[in-house]
């Protein structure tokens, strides 16, 4: 399984909490309550940011390999911590394309109630029905 590991910069902020960047990776920025909260965030803002980058077909930035050759960025809080981040795409990938999604639809009212009164899950139902119909495994 692949899997990408970037350092993070984790910021001290004045209220306890922790700002987090990427040196490597211009734009991925997270925050968490706490150094563990941060580290999950990180996580996750690693993971959509590479998911995007892979998204439009673009290619990775190469991580930098040894953590005293980071730019960190000059307004950066004293204090900082400097951790590797790892992630693995197909996981998030699979995360994010099969996440549910909330859709509205439309049907008489008569028909709802009956299906309420028989139990019916609508979401299980128009799963299996889309699936049918696109021919889906």
């Amino acid at each position: 399984m692949r899997k990408y590991s970037y350092f993070a910069v984790f910021e001290p902020a004045k209220n306890g909490g922790f700002g987090v960047y990427f040196p490597d990776l211009p734009g991925c920025a997270s925050y968490g309550d706490d150094f563990e909260k941060a580290t999950k965030m990180a996580e996750e803002a690693l993971g959509f940011h590479l998911y995007g980058i892979e998204s439009d077909n673009d290619e990775l930035p190469k991580p930098t390999a040894n953590p005293q050759q980071l730019q960190i960025e000059p307004e950066t809080e004293p204090g900082y911590i400097i951790s590797v981040v790892t992630v693995y795409p197909s996981l998030v990938k699979n995360q994010i394309e099969n996440r549910a999604v909330k859709t509205n639809v439309t049907i008489p009212a008569w028909l709802k109630e009956i299906a309420e009164e028989q139990g019916i899950n609508f979401s299980q139902l128009l799963q299996t029905a889309l699936k049918e119909r696109l021919n889906l495994s």
